[in-house]
């Protein structure tokens, strides 16, 4: 079994900053992607960031900019830098991963989420 924790969420003003991490513990080969996704009260879930591997990082269009996802392999760890937060960024972050577990297949697992608040 494979379990995602995060940590780092909190309140914060708007403008402001936080980083959050994720670090991936079970028994694994590899980790192909890592994310983060979020989902406000009363919408779906939405992507925010993801990376690979090879450290190909995707973002979506409204934290272009703002956010930045980095990892450390060694770790099984990604981070979310969210710099100049807004309140529409409030929302329930949740870690994603693709993890490479035996005997050989592959199997998304989600973190139990951590709660941003951009609040004055």
């Amino acid at each position: 079994q494979v379990q995602l924790v995060e940590s780092g969420g909190g309140l914060v003003q708007p403008g402001g900053s936080l980083r959050l991490s994720c670090t991936a513990s079970g028994i694994f080969f590899s980790i192909t992607t890592m994310g983060w996704y979020r989902q406000a009260p009363g919408k779906q879930r939405e992507l925010v960031a993801t990376t690979t591997k090879d450290g190909i990082t995707n973002y979506a269009d409204s934290v272009k900019g703002r956010f930045t996802i980095s990892k450390d392999n060694a770790k099984n760890t990604v981070y979310l830098q969210m710099n100049s937060l807004k309140p529409e960024d409030t929302a329930v972050y949740y870690c994603n991963a693709d993890v490479l577990i035996p005997p050989l297949s592959t199997r998304n697992y989600w973190g139990q989420g951590t709660q941003v608040t951009v609040s004055s």
